[in-house]
Formats: C-alpha cells, structure tokens, sequence
C-alpha cells in the first residue's frame, strides 16, 4: 500500500514536471501577474501584525493602569452596576483592638528589593439597593477621585490583586454626611478580597453626623485600617490607624503669596464660623483686654448677592478677604467645632500663620511621624482665657522658626489630595519595613539638603563595592610643600577616586596649576569663603564616592598600604570612624569632669579626622544636624571638629571607632609649635573642655570605649614579604 502511494506521488510529480518543461515559458509570467497582489497585501498584514504585536509589548503599561481614575475619564456613571440585596451581609462595627500585628497580615507585602507595599485599587462599581437607590448622594466625589488617581500614578500602585499587600475600594466614605451607613457597608462585605477587612484602608475625613458627631466612621468596616480625619484619643487605634488632615477646597482654588517669617499686623486671628457660643464669648474677652493685636472673624452677613461666603470674613461690618486675611497675623486659632478635624487648620498653615489648636483629645494629622512642637502650639480647652500669656511668651525666633515649619508641613502634606494620600501609604509602608523607614528628619526638615542622594550608611544591603573607591579631602592653609607630598603619597593609594583640597586661607591663592603634583585621578581644589575647620566636613558635590578620607596636610607619613588597608576595613564597616591617631576620654574623678587622653594605652574611644575613613552621609549630619551650639563652637575656638564628629557618630549608631595599623606616632618632622595646633601649649586643656561642652549638649557621653585594633592578615607573622597583601605597614 505504501507502495502504491508513493509510485501515484512519483507519477503525479513527473507529469507535473513534463507539462511544465513543456508549457513553463508561458506560465510563470502569467502566475506572477495574477497573484502578485495577494502575496504583497499576505505579507503587509503579517509585518503590520508583527509592529503592532512589538508596541503593545514595549508600550509603557502605566498609562492603561491609570486611565481608570483619571478625573476626566472616567465617571462612575459609566461603570457597572451592582444591586445590594436587603439581606446582603454587613460587616462587624469595627475592632478597637486592632493592631498592625493582629489584623494586619504582613506576610502578603512579603520581601521585596524596593521595600515597598503594593496597594490594589478596586474597579470603579456603581451600588443601589433593591429598589435602585444609590448608596450615596454625590457617588464619586472629586477629591476622592483625585485620591484614587494619585495612589494609581504612584510607586505604590499594582494592577495584579495577586501581589498587593493593601487594598483600597472605589467605594467614596470621605465624607460620611452623604453616606447610606447599612448600605454602604454591606457594599463593602461585597468586595471579592474583603475578608473581614483585612488588609483593608478607608479613607474618612468627615466623620458621624448630627446629633452625636463621632469622631470615627460610623459605617462597619470590621477589622479595615482607617485614614481618618477627625480621631480623638477614645476612637484612634495607635500604630494602626491613620490621623490625616481634612482636606481644605481652598487649596486648590487660592494661590497665597509667599510670605517671609517675622512680626505681623496681628499677633492672634480667630477666623472660624459657627464657633461655640462659650468659646466665642472667652474669644470677645480677649480682643477686649488686648486691643487691636487680637482680630475676631465671623461669617458675613452683608454679602452682595453673588459673592462666596466661604471667601470672605466679617468684623463689625468690614469685610476680609478669605484665607489672605490669615497672612497677616502671627497665630491664628483652631478651635474644636461639631468635629474635632477642622479644614481651616489647613487654611492656617498654607498662610504660615502657627496655628493655636485648642482641641482636647484631638489626634494631630500625621502626628505618628511629623513633630507638632515645631509647627503648633496645642492650649487645653480650659486654658483659651490664657491664650494671650502663654504665646507672648513664645521667643520670636522660635515663632518664626514655626512660621516657617507651619508652611512646609502644609506644601508637604497637606496642599493636595495627592499629598494626603501618599502620605498615609509611606506612613503603612514604614510600619511594615521598619529597617528602611524615613526618618525623623525626612519627615520634618525641609529639603534644604539633597537627602535622596546619599543613603545612611547604618542599613546598608551589602559590603559598599570596591569599584568606587574613596574621596580624598585635605584641609590646608599654607603648607604648600607639606601639602603636595601629602598629595603625592595619596596618589598611590590604588582605590583613590578623587583628591579634594579645601584651600582655608582667603588671604592667599592656591598655587598655581602647572605647580601642582601630577597625579592619575581627579584633583580638585575648593577655596571657602571663611576659615573654619568645619570647612573638612561639609557636604561638597565633588564628593561623589560613600567613602571619605579626612587628612591633614601634614600627615606625610602614612604609606599607600596603610592608607588602603585602611579603606579595606571602612568598607567592611561603612557605618564606623576608621582612623590611625587612636585618643581616649577619661573620667576625672578628682575634678568630676571628663578628661581628654593623648598617650599611648589600648584602649580608644575616639580617632582623630586627621587621619581617617568615613561615610560622607555624616558630613551632612555634622553640617546640618549638630546638635546644640557645637558647630559654632567648634569654629570659634579652631579646635575639636574632629571630637565633635566621633560624638555626632558614636550617638547615632552607638558603635565605637576602629583604629586601624600599630602605628601610634604621627608627627610631622618639619612643622613647627607655629604651623600646627596640635602642639600649641593650651591644646590640651581645650581638648578636655571640649568633651565636657560636648557631653553637655548631647545630655550624655555618647563615646564609647573599646580596645580592640585592625591590623592586615600576616602582619606579624614570618612570611616573605611578597605573599603579604599590605607588606608596607609601619611599626610602633
């Protein structure tokens, strides 16, 4: 049978072949006229299918995750509708015993490189009861529109509900007066992923209704976090909920001028309507007994027809304008009304007016992580007829300093919807990665240095790589021939990345460049404008390595193996002072005071910057953040920068310093008692002053003592000195 196939198949080809060799000339240009214009339209559909296959795959997927909650596309009129059966299920009231470790499962954020939550946004539902009532009387409200968008547009966002760890329904309870509260909750037991709330966050900034006004969401939301903008002590789940501001309409509507902080027309403004008779009768009291630096405002009642009441506040028949008004007093009043969450505290900030909150129990916006001194003075109820005294007693450097704070606290996380919303997810995000949270600062200093360009050294993921190397910064005035053999001897080190000479003498130019040492890497030299030996610590943008090496210009002694042995172990300790001159401080129990050691023993709790390895992320802790006077102090009297940044280290990661090498002596054989201060007589006692001066800033003695020394591998030991990685170490 096979057989028979293939001889028809053998017979079939040859007459094929026959009638072709006989007829070919003829067909073929007959065949390429004829289909010619299918095969060209075959293969334009093929390539156009394979270019359109490649966009799609390499498209930026960002825009179609977002289109759902962008304002202008997307209405909740035109999304599907659900029907809520009147037996649907309704949620528990709501755990007042919920914490993050115990109904928060942490385990669905998991490890990621990022150390970021993934939030999942629920699809845009339309809900109505039986009947097809809606739940609730505006639907989508705008800002939580804008809320939603915001979270979508951000790092946090993911469109796969497998990988979220947070969840977020399109359900609108911002503001619970348009709120159907049964209905409302059983839409949200009908989300696929509620699970009692797990997981869950809802964001609420009017909370309860007339007559009782809670102070939480009254709708059930079983174990869900809640973003709540008016918590008392009674309804805020510490460390699980979130206190957020209320969001103030005029932000997006009224652009304040810039304003600088100092004395102003007023000294206390009250603008707030429908205040409680008993607070307004104790406010009148004060305007009485003070005059014109207090100004009450109330509503209008004279208003042409046309005019926003909302923008404009009255005094006797004189109309202010409504929130410029704010910018012209110093502190203006935010008083408890039928809730304890007030927008116009938001209105106070954006004017940079310190706000005077007079709310008992009231939880401050974001008061887990922002620092209300600074920004705020709180006044318990009964104490507003005191009000005048308490702030007349307040210096006015620290007023303006809280005039500033006020505003910047408003411009990070209050002036948009946006703001609150990212806010409140780095606020979770914090709680679940705690060992890469912002920090104190982050969260409180204005930007006014580049944080995000430097990382702490204190959670480093890995070993700081070798590749980089280190940035080498002199301090020098005039020691030009001491300097270039410094430099010289420098160069040779194999992980030098970059020489910076920070020239401190404004009487006298740098050399010229042809007389410079000539050298493989980078040499730049930066002039200051005042000779201060904080001049070595501050945070130059030339310094782009992690590692630092502070070392005087006279320290021509060190050799290259030293100096990279050096950087060998500072990149296994990014976080400590590695350094060769070894100190110690002492308690001197006969004058009760600390005393400053310089001879030789074992033990070490300080090593001099003269000489030694550091993180460049303190060089902008030494600049910026120095507790107290000392960095003032330190260049008043031209000694101690390098005790004040062993302090300013010891403190913040409470480790001690490494010395590094044997070697003990560091004298400069040709400077003279002149050139260095170091052998200047009253040196010494200054040292010891410092310390104290020091331990009384910080509160504590920070330093710790250790005896303890990193020596290279082989050091000691009887080997040719070709199998030794650093041969070259100096002795005792």
């Amino acid at each position: 049978m096979n057989r028979t196939w293939l001889s028809r198949a053998i017979g079939f080809s040859m007459c094929a072949s026959v009638k072709y060799s006989a007829r070919g000339p003829a067909l073929i240009p007959r065949m390429k006229t004829k289909h010619r214009i299918y095969y060209i339209a075959l293969f334009s559909v093929v390539l156009l299918g394979l270019i359109a296959t490649g966009m799609f795959q390499f498209w930026p997927h960002s825009i179609e995750s977002t289109a759902d909650w962008n304002v202008e596309r997307r209405s909740v009129h035109d999304s599907p509708l659900v029907h809520l059966p009147a037996s649907s299920p309704i949620p528990e009231r709501g755990d007042l015993s919920c914490r993050m470790h115990t109904c928060f499962d942490v385990y669905r954020c998991g490890y990621n490189p990022k150390n970021r939550i993934k939030v999942y946004i629920y699809p845009l539902r339309r809900y109505v009861d039986e009947l097809g009532a809606p739940i609730s009387s505006t639907g989508l409200s705008r800002e939580y529109n804008e809320l939603l968008s915001a979270i979508s547009d951000s790092e946090f966002y993911t469109d796969d509900v497998s990988r979220a760890c947070l969840f977020i329904p399109s359900i609108d309870v911002l503001n619970q007066n348009s709120l159907r509260i049964r209905e409302t909750a059983q839409a949200l037991a009908q989300l696929h992923r509620w699970d009692r709330g797990m997981n869950h966050l809802l964001f609420n900034m009017l909370p309860g209704g007339p007559p009782d006004y809670n102070t939480a969401l009254d709708v059930p939301r079983d174990r869900a976090l809640l973003a709540g903008g008016g918590f008392s002590t009674w309804t805020y789940r510490q460390g699980y909920d979130v206190s957020i501001p209320v969001y103030s309409p005029l932000s997006a509507e009224v652009e304040l001028p810039k304003k600088q902080p100092g004395p102003r027309p007023y000294f206390v403004l009250s603008s707030q309507t429908a205040v409680h008779m008993e607070y307004r009768a104790e406010l009148d009291a004060l305007k009485a007994e003070n005059g014109e630096a207090i100004l009450i405002l109330d509503k209008c009642t004279n208003l042409s027809e046309g005019v926003s009441p909302t923008r404009k506040r009255c005094y006797k028949g004189q109309v202010y304008d409504y929130p410029h008004t704010l910018q012209e007093s110093t502190f203006c009043v935010v008083l408890r009304g039928a809730r304890l969450g007030q927008a116009v505290l938001s209105d106070v900030l954006q004017a940079g007016c310190v706000p005077v909150i007079i709310a008992d129990s009231y939880i401050l916006p974001f008061s887990e992580v922002l620092d209300w001194k600074r920004a705020s003075v709180v006044i318990p109820e009964d104490k507003l007829s005191e009000m005048y005294s308490i702030l007349k007693s307040i210096p006015q450097r620290q007023v303006e300093e809280m005039q500033r704070q006020a505003h910047w606290f408003w411009e990070a996380y209050f002036s948009s919807m946006k703001a609150i919303a990212l806010a409140t997810l780095q606020i979770i995000n914090d709680r679940i990665y705690p060992y890469a949270a912002r920090s104190y600062e982050q969260w409180n200093d204005p930007s006014v240095v580049k944080w995000s360009s430097v990382n702490s050294p204190l959670f480093l993921p890995l070993i700081p790589p070798r590749s980089p190397g280190f940035t080498a910064v002199v301090l020098t005035y005039d020691r030009v021939e001491s300097l270039f053999r410094v430099i010289t001897e420098i160069s040779k080190v194999p992980s030098l990345s970059k020489l910076l000479v920070v020239w401190n003498n404004q009487n006298k130019s740098p050399p010229e460049e042809s007389l410079w040492p000539k050298i493989t890497v980078p040499l730049k030299v930066v002039r200051t404008t005042e000779n201060k030996l904080s001049n070595r610590f501050f945070p130059y943008d030339e310094i782009e390595t992690e590692a630092v090496l502070a070392i005087d210009d006279d320290i021509i002694m060190l050799t290259s193996d030293e100096l990279q042995f050096g950087y060998e172990v500072w990149r296994e300790f990014p976080d400590r002072l590695v350094g060769y001159p070894g100190r110690l401080h002492l308690w001197d129990h006969e004058m009760s005071k600390w005393k400053y050691e310089s001879e030789w023993t074992n033990e070490v709790s300080m090593v001099l910057t003269g000489a030694a390895f550091y993180h460049k992320y303190f060089n902008y802790l030494y600049t910026y953040k120095m507790p107290g006077d000392i960095k003032n102090w330190v260049d008043a009297h031209m000694n101690c920068e390098d005790i004040a940044m062993n302090f300013l280290v010891a403190n913040v990661t409470g480790k001690a310093p490494i010395k590094v090498t044997p070697r003990k002596k560091f004298k400069c054989p040709e400077c003279t008692a002149i050139d260095g201060l170091s052998l200047d007589q009253t040196h010494m006692v200054e040292r010891s002053e410092c310390i104290n001066k020091f331990a009384s800033v910080f509160g504590m003695m920070p330093l710790k003592v250790v005896e303890h020394r990193a020596d290279p591998v082989l050091y000691k030991d009887d080997f040719p000195e070709k199998l030794k990685s650093f041969p070259n170490i100096g002795s005792l």
